[in-house]
């Protein structure tokens, strides 16, 4: 090897051992370097070029970390034959350089065609953010879960914060679940019951996978939660829509063929109506019959306004074939992401094992917290406190519906959110894009729906996340915008 064709270029501002190192990489590639002999020493090679011994090492140690040569004992560094033999094999086959075709390695998903929900990543920053499934950040218990956090990285919580659980739960959580919370909802079982999850979803992506296969039929409500519909049309299932009205899902003749019904008794998503007793009582003996799954959401049932929560579905005797989601997401913040099922001890035993190959695990430390924090009551305080002022917001919410808007409004008495269906000219999606354009952030509701096209006139209003003194003037803004629009 002659010191000549190796051109260092001192007032480039690159590293010399790095110009050294490509420089070598060239001859190897080229070919210009005999793999019988040896190259030259650290000493030899800074002396020829002018350069230090410790560049030449650490260009040398680069190219040996590499593979491109490979150090004999007691004869030196060589180039590496086998990665001589895989540059002249490439170069004959001339493979062609440039961008990854991503588009032919990604699976077609099932679920392509099918609207998501999307929310303005800034909607914090609008003056009326109508947004559901998001809270107000002030009202978190910032004190309490600090308290919480801190006492979970204390023994003896400290091995349970972080330890790998494998496929387990944190046990005190699951208790306090079993003992405080779960019973308020009427439901009474055994840990063995209880399986915590990443947020209901999780909850309803497992199921999905582990229920369901290609053709599977699965009823969803009509209109519906949407992120329900993705999920299990990516499990390869077919759904099959059942229509609401202001009693909940109205059962259908059968259940025959449907493996999987998904509900939202509580509250329905999106109009937050409740499913009856009567048709509960009608569902659980067509599932019986009709050997169908019943998967309950129940995902903001501590939100009711006016008199009592009706009791669980899963609290209804023979409730076997429910299968129970919650989720703390709702009442403390969507960023916790942390939710629980309840269903047969069979079933749970193996969620936890597909769980187990997916994420392991929720925070050991976030569950250990959560639990603290039901033990020492701020939960329940914490429940209690959100819902008085959700109560205030969501009666303001109305009377200023119905004070303002040319149509009548009367929406249930719960929830996070108002669904407001509007005159057949109103259309969501132009109104959602002019709000927009004037501070006020809603929800589209033609996205529910199994055909989006014929139910644009509905939209969807939360009123956890901006301050009540800002649902009146946002309302006003609103209803101007939809006359002007109806052209009234």
């Amino acid at each position: 090897m002659t010191s000549n064709r190796l051109s260092l270029d001192r007032g480039s501002g690159r590293p010399l051992y790095r110009q050294l190192r490509e420089a070598l990489e060239h001859e190897i590639a080229a070919g210009q370097l005999d793999p019988r002999r040896p190259l030259p020493s650290s000493r030899e090679l800074s002396r020829e070029l002018g350069i230090s011994r410790n560049t030449v090492n650490t260009a040398y140690q680069e190219l040996e970390a590499e593979g491109f040569v490979e150090a004999q004992p007691r004869r030196g560094l060589f180039v590496n034959r086998e990665m001589l033999g895989e540059i002249r094999r490439g170069t004959a086959a001339a493979i062609p350089t440039g961008p990854v075709n991503w588009t032919a390695h990604l699976n077609e998903s099932p679920d392509r065609s099918l609207a998501e929900i999307a929310k303005i990543p800034d909607w914090h920053r609008y003056p009326y953010p109508f947004v559901a499934g998001q809270v107000d950040s002030s009202s978190f218990p910032r004190l309490a879960w600090l308290r919480a956090l801190r006492e979970a990285l204390e023994p003896p919580h400290l091995h349970f914060s972080l330890r790998d659980g494998i496929d387990e739960d944190d046990p005190e959580l699951v208790d306090q679940l079993c003992r405080h919370v779960l019973p308020a909802r009427g439901i009474e079982v055994d840990p063995d019951h209880v399986m915590i999850t990443l947020g209901s979803q999780q909850g309803l992506d497992l199921l999905a996978h582990t229920l369901l296969g290609p053709g599977s039929v699965v009823g969803v409500e009509e209109p519906g939660y949407l992120d329900a519909r993705h999920i299990f049309l990516r499990a390869g299932a077919q759904l099959r829509p059942f229509r609401v009205d202001g009693s909940g899902l109205v059962p259908p003749d059968e259940l025959a063929g449907v493996a999987l019904l998904h509900l939202t008794p509580s509250h329905h998503s999106p109009s937050n109506v409740t499913l009856s007793i009567a048709r509960r009582r009608q569902l659980l003996a067509m599932a019986q019959r009709d050997d169908t799954l019943l998967v309950e959401d129940d995902y903001d049932s501590e939100f009711r306004y006016q008199g009592s929560p009706t009791p669980a579905l899963k609290a209804l005797p023979d409730n076997e074939r429910v299968i129970y989601l919650g989720t703390f997401s709702k009442f403390l913040a969507p960023g916790i992401r942390l939710g629980y099922l309840v269903a047969a001890p069979a079933l749970v035993a193996e969620l936890r094992r597909q769980r187990r190959y997916r994420v392991r695990h929720a925070s050991g430390h976030i569950q250990r917290a959560m639990a603290l924090l039901i033990e020492s009551g701020q939960y329940h305080r914490t429940v209690r406190r959100r819902r008085t002022n959700l109560a205030r917001r969501w009666s303001t919410l109305r009377d200023s519906l119905q004070e303002h808007l040319a149509w009548p409004v009367d929406p249930p008495p719960g929830g996070v959110s108002i669904w407001l269906p509007g005159p057949p000219g109103l259309d969501c999606v132009e109104l959602s894009d002019r709000a927009a354009a004037h501070g006020v952030v809603i929800e589209r509701g033609d996205i529910y729906f199994t055909d989006p096209a014929r139910h644009r006139n509905f939209i969807r209003l939360g009123f956890a996340a901006l301050p009540l003194s800002q649902i009146e003037p946002g309302v006003a803004v609103l209803a101007r915008l939809a006359r002007e629009q109806l052209g009234g």
